[in-house]
């Protein structure tokens, strides 16, 4: 392990020689470019694209392109990059992380790498954690792209198709993790290979890489739609888990669950008025209960969400900003609804989902740049293949870190601290106050009201008012309480005479789960060389010493001897809380190494099903994939009924007639008669031919072009249909599959070996319900089509184009009130059965 760590820091340590040297090679030609016309300059960019064109790489003319754009930074920013700033360009355009304090100017650090390897012309992504962050960019440093002759684009959500395509062809384009993710499930979904937005995913620079790969990749994306479930028991279940004592259930803290205890289910069957509530009849119900126990005694308000106009926004843990639109999954959401006595939303099926660990990874080139990386360097290097280069600040660090002062109550802690700032806030010395949950942050706000102390509170609340709050936290005598500084974005500028009074004072109210989120907050002071403070205040009830906190901490203070009201100051005891955090940060991990071994099976199963879709799409004339599906499903079919390993007095011919009559062809397509002196392989072709000629038949009687979209969309709704059910199926295996490891197997592999089983079921079934669906779909002659499709008074010329080009679909015994075979998800009556 000693001789890994070293081999680790020595790579780190000679990449940093290394950009150190080039670095000043850029640094040299700072004069050549200097005397440049703003022309001259702004020509280099063709310059540099024709001698790549040429057989030159990207490593033959970083330096150049590096030289270049940070002269044009300069005239049209007013910003020259400092060479830390250029070392870290160089890391990122290597496809590491750029570990860079707060303050240092990462922004203006990515402008080099992506104008660099934007000139390929494949695009670059810059990824922001916020659409405000990624406006905000796009506007200012965009500039420096597009005065160089670059196009640059900015992906927001409130985008149509078109303007989202628009802005993927760009060179460079801003964006957020989210919308990458979402966009990229969605053009997996769609009908025609025209509304897809993306085009390859080339090299993407992640701004606040911890905060998207780390701390969002516990949670992955989903698109959900249609209703999965009743709500009716939602309520009830809420009822039932109000009237609960705490002898009816136990919490583990640490892993933050319950369970029901024997009082508890026996409270639970009798509300219900069953025998046994772990009867496999009830599963659901019990599966509701829990959620219940979960959303009342475990989720807390304004700490996993807050209310807000009659819904439930989550709160992200790691940055305290809102999550809009984002819903717990597996009727938990639900439960927290009922609980607060909002508007219950029905329980939605998965319709497509993906990790940020596996969309990422499917750029040909990943960087990052961060001020916190290295505590986590051991999961950028296994999951992402990135390296952390800890860049070097500008100017030392002068801020003035203290130890932790613990006390033995919450209410003594929060008395000491606001004795505090009202003594910081005496001098004018600007304070920012890091909170973990908005539930605290409140508190502390109403503790300064009463002191009479002016404040502003960040917060997921006031979410709106972020960036004006941050940018004005270090002027004198500014009070800011933040609830998780991770990835604000906004850097603290010290206000006039600020310096003086000791600069900016960062004080945690507790510690986070995650060092890294502790050491954002102490980065928000002390930039580019000027004064700073930074202390936390901790106490025995605070929520990480309870649930991590080891029985030697609790010892150690009773040996040091805690007093009420009074603070023990002791790096013993600030390692020992480091431990604590250490500890979390290992069962996230193991969390989140445990979600991608699972859905690194999925991820498998969607590359081949994306990819077969993609084919589909991609195809002007599908009759190839469909024949070749044909071929499939009726060779499976016919071995079944009749395996040439067998005699032939054992043979189904009878069923196997009854099958393709009654299921694919219908009545009277074959006799008995027709397969009796046949081989199984001569079954096989007579029924392949038979198909093919059905297939003529339909193509004869609508346009070329009709009969070619026919196939597709029927082709891609079986797809998309069975691929929906089969994620359900997945997500229902894994969430069972658990209990396996009670009989000493191992879940995951067990999880594998079924899911592979349930893949080839569905490429099986896939294949069967095309050949199916397109056979029996019945076509209607163009004659007839002219007729349905005669306009009425209250039809429009244009309406009436529409009806003659939609395909006329119908199938033996379907209701005129049941789904249309076709698949488009309207009713028989008002879609085919026209």
């Amino acid at each position: 392990m000693a001789s890994l760590l070293k081999r680790i820091f020595d790579s780190g340590y000679k990449s940093l020689k290394k950009y150190d040297k080039e670095a000043d090679q850029v640094l040299a030609l700072e004069q050549t470019m200097g005397d440049l016309s703003d022309e001259a300059l702004q020509n280099k960019t063709a310059e540099l694209k024709e001698r790549l064109e040429n057989n030159e790489t990207l490593e033959d003319i970083r330096i150049e392109a590096f030289a270049v754009v940070r002269e044009a930074a300069y005239r049209v920013l007013g910003l020259k990059a400092f060479k830390v700033q250029i070392i870290g360009a160089l890391a990122i355009h290597g496809g590491n992380i750029a570990e860079m304090k707060t303050g240092e100017g990462k922004t203006l650090t990515s402008t080099m790498p992506a104008y660099l390897n934007a000139l390929t012309g494949k695009g670059v992504h810059i990824i922001t954690v916020n659409e405000y962050l990624a406006s905000r960019d796009a506007e200012e440093y965009g500039e420096v792209f597009r005065w160089l002759g670059l196009t640059v684009g900015l992906n927001l959500n409130s985008l149509s198709k078109d303007e989202k395509r628009k802005q993927y062809a760009s060179d460079v384009m801003y964006s957020t993790n989210n919308e990458l993710g979402f966009d990229y499930l969605r053009d997996n979904m769609v009908m025609y290979k025209r509304e897809m937005v993306q085009r390859l995913l080339n090299f993407a620079i992640i701004d606040e890489v911890d905060s998207i790969l780390i701390d969002e990749a516990r949670t992955p994306l989903i698109i959900s739609g249609g209703s999965k479930k009743s709500v009716s028991l939602y309520k009830q279940a809420d009822s039932i888990v109000k009237t609960f004592n705490d002898e009816d259930y136990d919490i583990d803290v640490k892993s933050r669950s319950a369970q029901l205890t024997e009082s508890g289910i026996s409270k639970a069957e009798r509300f219900f008025n069953i025998e046994n509530l772990f009867d496999v009849q009830y599963a659901g119900l019990l599966h509701n209960i829990n959620n219940a126990l979960k959303a009342n005694v475990v989720m807390k308000r304004d700490v996993d969400y807050v209310v807000e106009e009659g819904e439930i926004v989550i709160v992200d843990p790691f940055t305290g900003r809102k999550m809009k639109g984002r819903q717990w999954s597996e009727g938990l959401h639900q439960a927290i609804e009922a609980k607060e006595d909002v508007s219950i939303k029905k329980e939605t099926q998965t319709l497509a989902t993906i990790t940020f660990q596996n969309f990422f990874r499917m750029y040909q080139k990943l960087s990052g740049m961060t001020g916190t990386a290295k505590t986590e360097e051991e999961e950028f290097r296994n999951i992402y293949n990135m390296y952390v280069v800890e860049v070097p600040t500008n100017k030392p660090i002068v801020r003035e870190d203290k130890p932790d002062l613990i006390y033995p109550t919450m209410e003594s802690k929060f008395k000491a601290l606001a004795e505090d700032i009202a003594e910081r806030h005496e001098i004018g010395q600007p304070m920012l106050i890091g909170t973990v949950a908005v539930e605290t942050s409140e508190l502390l706000s109403g503790l300064l009201k009463r002191k009479g102390i002016s404040h502003n509170v960040l917060n997921a609340k006031q979410h709106e008012r972020e960036a004006d709050i941050i940018l004005n936290a270090g002027q004198k005598g500014a009070v800011t309480i933040a609830t998780n500084m991770a990835g604000r974005g906004t850097d603290i500028k010290l206000g006039e005479g600020v310096k003086e009074v000791g600069g900016l004072a960062v004080i945690g109210t507790e510690r986070h789960e995650s060092r890294r989120i502790d050491n954002q907050l102490r980065g928000r002071s002390g930039r580019q060389g000027d004064p700073g403070y930074s202390r936390f205040y901790l106490s025995l009830e605070d929520e990480l010493l309870r649930r991590f906190g080891s029985e030697r901490l609790q010892g150690l203070l009773g040996t040091l001897g805690f007093k009420e009201n009074e603070a023990i100051e002791s790096k013993m005891i600030s390692r020992s809380v480091e431990g604590a955090q250490k500890r979390v940060e290992g069962n996230n991990f193991d969390s989140r190494k445990t979600l991608l071994q699972y859905d690194d099976v999925i991820r498998q199963q969607r590359e081949v099903m994306y990819e077969q879709r993609f084919e589909v799409l991609d195809n002007d004339d599908i009759r190839p994939i469909v024949e070749k599906m044909f071929k499939s499903s009726i060779e499976r079919i016919v071995y079944t009924y009749c395996d040439p390993g067998t005699d032939k007095g054992d043979w189904r011919l009878e069923s196997l007639v009854n099958y393709y009559n009654n299921n694919v062809f219908g009545k009277n397509a074959f006799k008995l008669s027709d397969f009796t002196e046949l081989s199984s392989s001569d079954i096989v072709e007579k029924i392949y031919l038979k198909a093919n000629e059905t297939l003529d038949e339909k193509r004869e009687m609508i346009e070329d072009d009709m009969f070619k979209e026919f196939m597709k969309v029927i082709t891609l709704r079986v797809i998309d249909m069975k691929w929906t059910a089969h994620i359900d199926q997945m997500d229902a295996l894994r969430q069972s599959i658990g209990l396996r490891a009670y009989g000493q197997i191992n879940p995951l592999n067990e999880y594998q070996l079924e899911g592979f089983d349930m893949f080839e079921n569905l490429i099986i079934s896939i294949e069967e319900d095309v050949t199916r669906y397109i056979i029996r779909a019945q076509i209607k002659s163009n004659l007839q089509r002219e007729q349905v499709a005669k306009p009425t008074k209250a039809t429009s010329g244009k309406e009436e184009t529409n009806q003659k080009k939609k395909p006329i679909v119908k199938k033996d015994k379907v209701g005129r009130n049941d789904p249309c075979p076709c698949g488009s998800g309207k009713k028989y009556k008002k879609c085919c059965g026209l």
